[in-house]
């Protein structure tokens, strides 16, 4: 599943900047985020627990940032493995943009799980996928450019 969109943000891009790099804003932001912290300059732990249909697993795994290019792009990557749910794996192309006094935030978020959780067809998959990171996007707008 792949998914692409953009957000404005009311904030100049060294704001935006350092809000994706501030597990404080992000464990806001992410649905069903129970704990989120840095364990090395890169790499971040997570839990969070997302509904899927009539269940809400849960997955514990890592965050990894790649490509770094502050401030302008980064590309995150996440494996997280659920007790009896199986795996899902995804990861977002992130670039900044800077336009007058916002900042266009250009995504590309991808997919993929395996093993029990896959059997839930690809359809409802993908739904709760995109609607997971359409939520982040906007709570992480809505948070940045309160600040």
């Amino acid at each position: 599943m792949d998914l692409t969109g953009e957000e404005r943000i009311a904030a100049n891009r060294a704001t935006v900047w350092n809000a994706l790099n501030n597990p404080d804003i992000l464990k806001a932001c992410i649905p069903g985020c129970e704990q989120l912290e840095w364990v090395s300059e890169t790499e971040l732990e997570a839990t969070l627990a997302v509904r899927l249909g009539v269940i809400k697993p849960r997955f514990s795994g890592a965050i990894y940032l790649s490509n770094l290019n502050p401030p302008f792009s980064y590309t995150i990557s996440c494996e997280g493995k659920g007790s009896i749910a199986g795996i899902a794996k995804g990861g977002a192309d992130v670039a900044l943009v800077e336009d007058g006094n916002e900042t266009r935030l250009i995504y590309t978020v991808n997919a993929q799980v395996g093993g029990k959780i896959a059997k839930f067809g690809s359809g409802l998959i993908a739904s709760t996928a995109s609607k997971i990171a359409t939520r982040f996007f906007e709570k992480f707008n809505e948070a940045v450019s309160a600040a």
